[in-house]
């Protein structure tokens, strides 16, 4: 595990994530421009995320068990292929089938990367430095998005779709060839990590796996912070900010910036409060959602079009819930054994992309009822239908709240029988003034001595 080694394997996979993101998030800026290519309403343009999103959630656990049995390198060099290819297909696509088609084989090859990559980290780096480079892998690839709402952006208006579509289908193949040529599943000499041996052996790993109370703490908090942020970065974001609030490209595209950037900076502080609170890690994803519901309530409640500075405000508070969401998968390694983690993970992340692919297909029925209704009056896209249509998320938000506490309590329960026993925040926050208190004199004799 040489330092020079390993950050070289890492960055391989963080490019091939990386590559994943901006294949994923690349729909969530050609909103307006395929409701013309594909003569389509807003649900049927929701249709091609929630599709490519459910494709994405419902391989996650398969995908952990073939990464098991395949390793990393050829799941990574796979998903990619299939990413390109489906970029390829929705390039020269005019109908809403074959969009549809580009779509999935998108979101199959983005469901193999991310566990991937993520398997790779404990089998390169020391166990010291696995959380931190877990952070930096979830961090790192928030840049794909920057790329999907800057280069790709730029390319689609300046040289048209297909062009585009071209672009983000070669940079796919360059992920291949290098994961092909530079990756490695583990270090030289090192025993490959032996997988799950039959169906009923991996039947049961899944079933202990769920079972455990901790597992789902993990998925519901990955639900219910994790998928507002994906609406708005791949569906609805782009088209609510140009046509609902009559914010320019250029705007806009500052405002897809700040997102990646809020969500990068944010990061390590949630890392580091985990690593010193690991008991206030579910009272950290109700705060994250009740800022969110916050935000958005704060945006949709405002007369007329909102003021930059509160889009920019609902923006970062967005950004939060990704970084945040990796605490779901923080509750996955601590409450698992090391042999099951790779299955808790695959069911902790199905959670933030099923509540998200719900709330892109409600957005955009929402949208077309509206329109049909004759209450937008004849504008699909305009501030007061996606004011309704919008807040469907706060369903969503709230169901995922309560399930969070639910199960938090049976967690905490299952820890009292341990020995463990929380107490409550503002009590622990009391006995941590009162311990501060009793230090302080002890220090100021310290520095008198000192003098």
């Amino acid at each position: 595990m040489t330092a020079p080694r390993a950050w070289l394997i890492w960055t391989i996979g963080i490019f091939a994530y990386l590559v994943a993101v901006s294949q994923r998030t690349s729909f969530g800026v050609v909103g307006l421009e395929a409701t013309e290519r594909f003569h389509a309403g807003a649900s049927a343009i929701s249709f091609f995320t929630v599709l490519q999103l459910l494709v994405y959630a419902g391989l996650q656990i398969p995908v952990g068990l073939l990464v098991d049995r395949f390793g990393s390198r050829a799941m990574i060099a796979g998903g990619a292929v299939l990413m390109g290819l489906g970029q390829l297909q929705l390039a020269f696509a005019d109908t809403i089938p074959g969009g549809v088609a580009g779509r999935v084989l998108v979101g199959a090859g983005d469901a193999m990367t991310f566990i991937s990559v993520i398997r790779l980290i404990p089998l390169w780096f020391a166990p010291a430095r696995v959380p931190l480079v877990t952070q930096l892998t979830g961090m790192s690839g928030q840049l794909g998005q920057l790329f999907s709402v800057l280069p790709f952006a730029f390319v689609l208006h300046s040289f048209g779709w297909t062009s585009g579509f071209l672009m983000l289908a070669g940079m796919a193949g360059m992920a291949v060839v290098l994961v092909l040529v530079l990756l490695k599943d583990h270090p030289p000499g090192a025993p490959a990590p032996q997988a799950q041996q039959g169906l009923k052996a991996t039947g049961a790993s899944l079933a202990r796996a769920w079972r455990q109370p901790g597992t789902r703490l993990g998925m519901w908090s990955h639900f219910t912070i994790q998928f507002s942020g994906t609406v708005f970065a791949m569906t609805w974001g782009y088209p609510f900010l140009i046509s609902g609030q009559g914010l320019d490209a250029g705007t806009v595209a500052g405002l897809m910036t700040l997102y990646v950037a809020a969500a990068m900076a944010v990061g390590p502080f949630i890392g580091q409060f985990v690593s010193r609170h690991p008991l206030r890690r579910s009272t950290m994803v109700l705060l994250i959602a009740g800022a969110t519901a916050a935000a958005w309530a704060a945006v949709l409640l405002m007369p007329g079009r909102s003021p930059l500075w509160l889009l920019a405000c609902l923006v970062v508070v967005l950004a939060i819930g990704g970084p945040g969401s990796m605490i779901g998968f923080d509750f996955a390694r601590t409450f698992n054994p090391a042999h099951r983690i790779g299955t808790a993970t695959g069911i902790v992340n199905v959670g933030g992309f099923i509540a998200a692919l719900v709330a892109i297909f409600l957005i955009g029925l929402v949208l077309d009822v509206l329109l049909a209704s004759g209450y937008s009056g004849g504008v699909l896209y305009g501030l007061e239908p996606f004011r309704i249509a919008l807040s469907v998320q706060f369903l969503l938000l709230g169901f995922g709240a309560a399930m969070t506490v639910v199960c938090r309590r049976k967690v905490r329960r299952q820890m009292a029988a341990q020995g463990v026993v929380v107490p409550p925040l503002l009590r622990a926050m009391a006995q941590q003034r009162r311990a501060n208190q009793r230090r302080r004199p002890s220090v100021s004799k310290d520095r008198a001595g000192k003098d």
